[in-house]
């Protein structure tokens, strides 16, 4: 868990998002939770793998993103991968269905982090990656690396 300068802190990312996906835009979104999901939360028992956000009846929702059981919790424990709805803005609302309308776009969570004590989401408008895509970006991220590293070993 990251603590950013500006008062953020990071309670997950979701790294195949990067590695799976273009982002082409992100916007910040709040979440509807329960008690205890905040507090598991707050516990940095999140995961992002394989979430994804959706349209239902003019509201967005997140899917499959598994938040484990509070530790401290009884009997009214929270169900883990229950759909959670987004609170954003009507007006960002009709963006974002327009935006996943178009052919090969969609929502996908990117982080969850804790901002002013409120539990935020940064969606990402996605357009997916092909293998050839991934590779170049791996292929991108080595050379990357491998430069830093010898800059580093001249110095």
């Amino acid at each position: 868990m990251a603590e950013k300068p500006t008062g953020e802190k990071v309670v997950a990312t979701n790294k195949k998002a990067f590695h799976d996906y273009f982002i082409l835009e992100k916007m910040e979104a709040g979440v509807s939770l329960l008690g205890t999901e905040v507090k598991a939360i707050r516990e940095g028992r999140l995961n992002l793998k394989d979430s994804y956000a959706m349209v239902q009846e003019g509201e967005i929702f997140l899917f499959h993103c598994h938040i484990s059981p509070y530790s401290h919790g009884n009997r009214e424990n929270h169900d883990p991968t229950r759909k959670r709805k987004l609170l954003l803005h009507e007006r960002e609302i009709r963006k974002l269905i327009g935006k996943t309308q178009e052919k090969g776009l969609t929502l996908v969570p990117l982080r969850v982090y804790l901002k002013r004590g409120l539990v935020k989401v940064e969606l990402g408008v996605a357009r997916g990656k092909k293998l050839i895509d991934k590779r170049e970006t791996e292929r991108r991220k080595e050379d990357d690396q491998e430069a830093k590293a010898a800059m580093k070993h001249r110095r």
